[in-house]
């Protein structure tokens, strides 16, 4: 296997101004106390999959082409009637990205998927759980550059986890902010 030496580039924006920056707006006695990206988290619900089994197939496939990761299918943990749910059925699609893929995938929805989604205002600053993480849905697959609008059989929305070191939700906010986030003021 051949190795390459490709930093993606908000990787080395966080390292050369992000750190610094916050560093100096919380005055952390050390780079260490930074707070960082630790992954993406990104799940898709596909609750038609219960009568068609080929829609797991689809997102499993739209998910791996967005994300550049291959895309696991989650299952029901128990039997639901009212929604014909079976026990061990794939209901939802799911990845989680760590490393230069998930700094490839920010890089992407920042400066090319989120200025796609119709009248687009910013994002909200109330999905943080008070812990540092951050939620953000997507209403439609399709504004991602890589999705074919003709291959599209259903829209299917999607949340977006960001989990970071913060240890709290203003820490998180600076961190993703600085990392191009266009929150609402």
């Amino acid at each position: 296997m051949a190795t390459t030496n490709y930093i993606p580039r908000l990787k080395t924006r966080y390292k050369a101004e992000i750190v610094p920056a916050l560093k100096d707006q919380f005055k952390y006695s050390s780079v260490m106390q930074v707070p960082k990206l630790e992954k993406i988290c990104i799940n898709q619900g596909v609750g038609e999959a219960v009568s068609d089994k080929k829609m797991i197939e689809n997102a499993v496939k739209e998910m791996t082409t967005i994300t550049g990761q291959k895309a696991v299918p989650t299952y029901s943990t128990k039997d639901i009637s009212n929604f014909k749910l079976r026990k061990g059925v794939a209901i939802g699609v799911r990845v989680t990205l760590r490393g230069n893929t998930m700094y490839e995938f920010l890089d992407r929805l920042v400066s090319a998927s989120l200025p796609r989604i119709r009248d687009f205002k910013g994002i909200k600053p109330t999905g943080f759980d008070g812990h540092g993480n951050y939620t953000l849905g997507i209403p439609e697959q399709i504004i991602f550059p890589e999705i074919d609008i003709d291959k599209v059989s259903k829209l299917n929305g999607m949340d977006i986890t960001f989990v970071t070191s913060a240890g709290n939700d203003d820490e998180a906010k600076a961190l993703l902010t600085e990392f191009g986030f266009p929150f609402k003021k």
